[in-house]
């Protein structure tokens, strides 16, 4: 709904920058936009060199005057290194670091007897200048597309002038000086949560500007400067915030840093979180030494101490499992790089994507219960764990939104069987009737190739494979009845339903569009087929393709649009076969003249589907015509999420399943709660489900896509 804003925005940008390049003529709109974030960075170095000439004045310290005359040395030396020696990262390196070094004494080195005079209000001014001038730069850079999109956590920059701060914080006491290099940790989690685009980063970050200007620094004890700390954490976070409109990465390729980390770094980091998450549990216990409130503290204390402790075990639990699965899926990818598939399309027949909406409760149940015990056990004085609260909240919403972009953005699992029966001629009863013995032989190899091409096409996309049945002398009804039961009764490997199963036919069908079985005049009716489907998909939301390739196969794909939603997600691509005037009273020869033959329809559909160059279908299906019909449901299709607490319990170690379900049942009402809350409502979701079924039904697209990398088509 945002996407109309978003290009009216988005163009009224370009239409100005535009403009501005037409009014530089004799310049690159680069190097003016180059010049404009220069002239951000030479208003701090300005601010900064007369807010701490000053200080000096006005405290007549001695040790300011060197390290501001120090400071400036080696911004020289740094401008020196860009534009006479070309070493521009080492320049900016420089520049960086010594740029946080000297903000940070200036926010950090107040006094509480300052006075207002000329010096200070400049200050103040040039501060603030100069963080409106790096937004503005910020802006003109993505709205012209002059940043390079490199997926990264915290950008080398950032970590040198957070470093510089910390370096800054070693002039006042030890206690004071440990809260504020927590607190710069947490300043670069936060970076990271807006970078990753969290679903929780802009609330995170509205509650970290309040709880730092309110509550930590106040406890420290020391006067700080608000105007230069702005400045530092203004002109830090400006890229990032933009990024949430502007970053196009996928999200895999906003998180390939992590995700394709070493498994032993990973390993590492599971358990650094751990050890971080039991310090903020040590630092809230130091609460209970507060008796004037006790009452309050203990009691509180123990109940969500022990919710805590719980719903943390499971979110490290999870997250261990994650990176178990994420292991294999990195396995496979390699092995399947050359053949172009992504890691998102690996992760997703995995069953990735279900197994994320499992984490993401647990998560946000970890979540909940640091806010909670966090409130509880709140210690107004103790600016360490201030620092460390600061810290667990970006940690716990940067996994929150990793798990939750992940079930959103990864396809479902996928299940195929295909069945071939090479028979394409019938009496005028309708009965398949035995080839001619010089027609077996050419008949055999086009439905041979008709065969590997739809395992072709499950390999491409990862289709896990039920079967591929090739028959030569026909099939019975029960035999088929107990194939398609037990197709249809598939499960992933870790327990729950696919969420699309798809069945290929290629044979002989009757006008109606029965497949007719070379035995005893038996056939299988669309009817029976959705039975036998609904009796085994029950009342999961499960997706039934077909997909047929013979002479009659359009004739269900046209049944199926009128079935009602009793009848589940169904859809039917099929091929339209076309015969002449002479070749509907005659055998066809062998050769297809006149004819487009079975097995034709589905090497130009995979080779559509997999890659094959073409940009339509129309430039794909020669005389092979398509046509598609889905139920009137099929819009209202969601990925599966688990249904109860139990359903993802099968991915933890089994002394853990009982935490987990319970854990799983302490949230799964609150995040659904949560997620309707902030979404657009239960009457914007029955229009947009409205709008979908008669978009469907009477403006269908050519190409209809699956969610699993291929698409449904139509001449």
């Amino acid at each position: 709904m945002l996407r109309s804003p978003r290009y009216l925005v988005s163009h009224c940008l370009r239409a100005l920058m535009t403009k501005l390049q037409d009014a530089t003529p004799g310049m690159g709109m680069r190097v003016s936009v180059r010049y404009l974030g220069l002239l951000a960075d030479v208003t701090l170095l300005v601010a900064v060199c007369v807010g701490l000439f000053a200080r000096w004045e006005r405290t007549d310290n001695a040790l300011l005057l060197v390290l501001f005359v120090l400071g400036l040395l080696v911004l020289a030396l740094a401008c020196v290194l860009c534009y006479y020696f070309s070493m521009e990262r080492a320049g900016g390196s420089l520049a960086n670091l010594w740029f946080g070094f000297l903000l940070g004494l200036l926010a950090l080195l107040d006094t509480k007897d300052a006075v207002l005079d000329v010096k200070e209000e400049a200050t103040r001014y040039l501060l603030l200048t100069s963080v409106g001038l790096k937004l503005l730069w910020a802006l003109v850079e993505r709205v012209c597309g002059y940043t390079r999109r490199t997926p990264t956590l915290v950008t080398g920059a950032e970590l040198l002038q957070l470093l510089g701060f910390s370096v800054a914080s070693t002039a006042m006491l030890a206690p004071q000086c440990a809260n504020v290099v927590l607190l710069a940790c947490a300043v670069g989690l936060c970076i990271a949560d807006l970078r990753m685009k969290s679903f929780l980063a802009p609330l995170n970050l509205v509650a970290f500007g309040l709880l730092t200007a309110l509550l930590f620094f106040p406890s420290l004890g020391v006067s700080v400067n608000p105007y230069a700390l702005g400045c530092f954490f203004g002109r830090l976070v400006a890229g990032p915030l933009l990024d949430l409109y502007f970053c196009g990465l996928s999200v895999t390729e906003r998180w390939q840093p992590y995700l394709q980390m070493r498994k032993s770094l990973r390993r590492l980091s599971v358990l650094a979180l751990a050890a971080t998450e039991l310090f903020f549990l040590a630092l809230s216990a130091c609460a209970l030494a507060d008796l004037h409130r006790w009452y309050i503290v203990i009691p509180g204390f123990v109940v969500f101490g022990i919710l805590w402790l719980g719903c943390h075990l499971a979110l490290v639990a999870s997250l261990w499992a994650f990176h178990n699965k994420l292991t294999d899926c990195l396995g496979a990818y390699t092995l399947l790089r050359a053949s172009g598939k992504g890691l998102d399309g690996v992760m997703a027949s995995r069953g990735m994507r279900h197994f994320c909406l499992v984490a993401e409760r647990l998560v946000f149940g970890a979540l909940m219960s640091t806010s909670l015990l966090g409130a509880v056990c709140w210690q107004a004085h103790n600016g360490t764990f201030m620092a460390a609260f600061l810290i667990i909240l970006p940690l716990e919403s940067l996994l929150f939104g990793l798990f939750h972009e992940l079930g959103i953005c990864l396809g479902g699992t996928c299940v195929g069987y295909a069945l071939i029966i090479p028979t394409a001629y019938c009496s005028p009863d309708g009965q398949p009737l035995l080839l001619p013995p010089e027609l077996v032989e050419s008949l055999n190899v086009r439905s041979t190739g008709t065969l590997h091409t739809v395992q072709r096409f499950f390999a491409h996309h990862m289709v896990e494979t039920f079967g591929c049945d090739y028959c030569t002398s026909g099939l019975t009804l029960e035999y088929l009845q107990a194939k398609l039961r037990t197709f249809f009764d598939m499960r992933t490997q870790d327990g729950p339903r696919h969420d699309t199963y798809i069945l290929y036919y290629s044979g002989h069908t009757h006008s109606t569009g029965d497949w007719a079985l070379a035995a005893g005049g038996e056939s299988l009716k669309l009817e029976t087929l959705l039975e036998w489907w609904k009796e085994r998909s029950g009342p999961h939301p499960c997706r039934l393709i077909v997909v047929l390739d013979c002479e009659s196969g359009a004739q269900w794909a046209r049944d199926v649009r009128r079935l009602a939603g009793p009848q589940g997600f169904i859809a039917v691509q099929a091929a339209v076969i076309f015969r002449t005037a002479s070749d509907a009273d005659a055998v066809v020869t062998m050769d297809g003249a006149g004819a487009s033959l079975p097995g034709e329809f589905t090497r130009r559909w995979v080779d559509f589907n997999c890659g094959g160059g073409a940009a339509t279908w129309e430039e794909k299906c020669g005389s092979a015509g398509a046509v598609y019909g889905v139920s009137s449901s099929w819009g209202d299709y969601r990925m599966r999420v688990p249904e109860d607490a139990a359903a993802g319990s099968a991915y933890f170690p089994r002394p853990l399943r009982p935490l987990v379900r319970a854990a799983s049942c302490a949230c799964c009402d609150r995040l659904g709660g949560f997620g309707l809350g902030l979404g657009l409502g239960v009457l914007c979701e029955v229009c947009s489900r409205c709008f979908r079924r008669i978009k469907l039904r009477w403006f269908p697209p050519a190409a209809l896509d699956t969610g699993h990398g291929f698409k449904l088509v139509k001449s």
